[in-house]
């Protein structure tokens, strides 16, 4: 092997593992006790409203050990929409401080009948550039309906799953 690749194959092996490690040392926005009721094969349970996104996270572990535990999102069909949520296998780049999302919250659910076997949630949030509109003559902000806004781009939300021990 020549002595030029040795270099880039070693990079290729641990960039991801720093990339992960980087996320477990980020302290979440929202800061919540460890554990949390213990949930039993096939009940479905929320984990964590997003009203920005008109979102509801639910998770499940599934039993199945090649993959042990499932998570979804229920949008709100009644609801005034702020933010978008994506699906992470949707993006481009996962999720990371380094690509701009910031971590907003991370959820730790144990299996009821194998404690040993948990998911983590890692709930990943991107800030928009919105901003209110400039202000006129008379010195107020106003927005008329039939002049449409620039596009901004809009707060996102995605969500990560990783499962231990299962």
């Amino acid at each position: 092997m020549p002595v030029l690749t040795r270099p880039l194959l070693l990079a290729a092996f641990l960039l991801p593992a720093a990339m992960a490690a980087t996320a477990r040392d980020v302290a979440p926005e929202v800061q919540r006790p460890p554990g949390g009721t213990p949930q039993p094969v096939g009940q479905l349970h929320t984990l964590r409203n997003i009203p920005e996104a008109c979102v509801r996270l639910e998770g499940q572990f599934t039993g199945d050990a090649a993959a042990p535990y499932r998570m979804g999102a229920t949008r709100h069909e009644r609801c005034a929409l702020r933010a978008l949520y994506v699906e992470s296998s949707s993006l481009d780049k996962p999720a990371s401080v380094a690509s701009g999302w910031i971590l907003n919250d991370r959820i730790g659910v144990a299996r009821a009948d194998n404690p040993g076997c948990s998911a983590t949630i890692e709930v990943w949030r991107r800030p928009g550039d919105a901003a209110p509109p400039a202000l006129d003559a008379q010195g107020r902000s106003r927005i008329y309906l039939d002049k449409p806004q620039q596009a901004a781009h809009p707060p996102m939300f995605t969500a990560v799953v990783a499962t231990k021990g299962c």
